[in-house]
């Protein structure tokens, strides 16, 4: 199977090793990247030699792919999955989010129904195929949950991670559509899955308050001094050494991005759910309520546990301490994900997110951003009437 990348950076890369060891068939046989920084991260752990190209119609042009993996800069997905879609590539997969704002969201829409692309296009929403949210569905389709009434959720970063996103071209909106699209489109995906509707209110605020001038140390220093083990891997790419677009100034940092951000969704049924986002949070953590008139789930990504507790009994349904060995490998959703995009390229298995799902996590993203902007309670109603026209 011949597969091509476009935008060779450590996150598809680090896919793409993956991927392979899911699917020994796979050779790498060229990529479009005019500066590749995992180009050798990617020889090292393949064995394959890809042919390089600048730009992806000339790779397109000269090579005859079975699939085409997507992980360049946000804002040029549209550009680089239509061109794929248009060369009929049969399978397609694209680093979250799909697009950057809501004009791409619906010209995508246009351009996957012209070419079929609702059955070609994957989307690396990783955080779906993670044990832990496994166990979540598990808990509802049981029926210890029943109806989701309110959820209380929070992505929070370090603050080695938050400089690097200060740092990084993701510092830019223009660039990667802004932090609550960017790195948080994961948990809107999933709660939205638990809920089992869209959104149709939404509320947001924050800002940038950590990052700023005023919070400079006096003697300050990034990942590497802080975590020298990370540097003694033989072949790894340092995710957190921001590259194209890249800036040593994070306290200074001239991005548009907000450091901070609490959101309030009224789902179509009614449900409702506060999240919380920060980037400057010591003690990390991804933390999640969900209670429904059956039960609860409460749970931590990060701390790696998951706890379900019936509702008229209080009894303690579930209690895991201890659900994957490590946090590492997106808590260890990355072998899950590439393990079924495998069985779905050769059996037709279905995935656990789709592409169309992805685009609503990405537009709810892209709207909680507005309703930040202009302090404003957002009405969903004409943005999904819209999506659906398109569909």
């Amino acid at each position: 199977m011949k597969v091509g990348i476009v935008g060779l950076g450590a996150r598809i890369a680090h896919i793409a090793n993956h991927l392979k060891q899911s699917k020994p068939d796979i050779v790498y046989t060229a990529y479009a990247d005019p500066s590749p920084a995992a180009l050798d991260n990617l020889q090292q752990n393949t064995g394959d030699k890809p042919q390089g190209y600048v730009e992806l119609a000339d790779m397109l042009r000269g090579e005859k792919l079975d699939m085409l993996l997507v992980g360049s800069p946000n804002t040029l997905h549209l550009e680089h999955i239509r061109l794929a879609l248009e060369a009929d590539i049969p399978y397609i997969f694209t680093e979250k989010p799909v697009v950057v704002n809501e004009e791409h969201s619906y010209e995508l829409l246009k351009v996957m129904k012209k070419h079929d692309g609702q059955q070609r296009i994957m989307v690396g929403m990783v955080l779906r195929y993670s044990p832990l949210y496994t166990k979540v569905k598990q808990a509802q389709l049981a029926g210890q949950l029943g109806k989701i009434v309110s959820i209380e959720a929070s992505e929070h970063i370090a603050p080695y991670h938050g400089s690097f996103f200060m740092r990084d071209w993701r510092r830019y909106s223009a660039y990667s559509g802004g932090f609550m699209l960017e790195k948080c489109c994961h948990d809107l995906d999933l709660y939205q899955g638990v809920v089992g509707c869209r959104p149709r209110y939404l509320s947001s605020f924050g800002g940038r308050k950590s990052f700023v001038s005023e919070n400079q140390p006096e003697q300050h220093t990034f990942f590497e001094a802080a975590h020298p083990d990370n540097y003694k891997i033989e072949h790894r790419i340092n995710p957190f050494n921001p590259r194209w677009q890249g800036s040593n100034s994070d306290y200074n940092s001239d991005g548009d991005i907000i450091d901070y951000q609490v959101a309030n969704i009224e789902y179509q049924d009614g449900a409702c759910m506060a999240f919380h986002t920060n980037m400057n949070v010591p003690d990390e953590y991804r933390h999640f309520t969900i209670v429904g008139t059956h039960g609860m789930a409460e749970g931590d990504f990060m701390r790696n546990h998951l706890k379900v507790t019936d509702a008229m009994t209080s009894k303690t349904l579930l209690d895991i301490q201890a659900i994957t060995e490590s946090s590492s490998n997106h808590y260890g959703a990355d072998d899950s994900m590439t393990r079924d995009i495998a069985a779905f390229i050769d059996h037709g298995t279905p995935l656990k997110v789709t592409v169309q799902d992805a685009l609503e996590a990405g537009l709810t993203a892209i709207k909680l951003d507005d309703a930040r902007k202009n302090r404003q309670v957002i009405d969903l109603k004409e943005v999904w009437e819209k999506f659906d026209s398109l569909n």
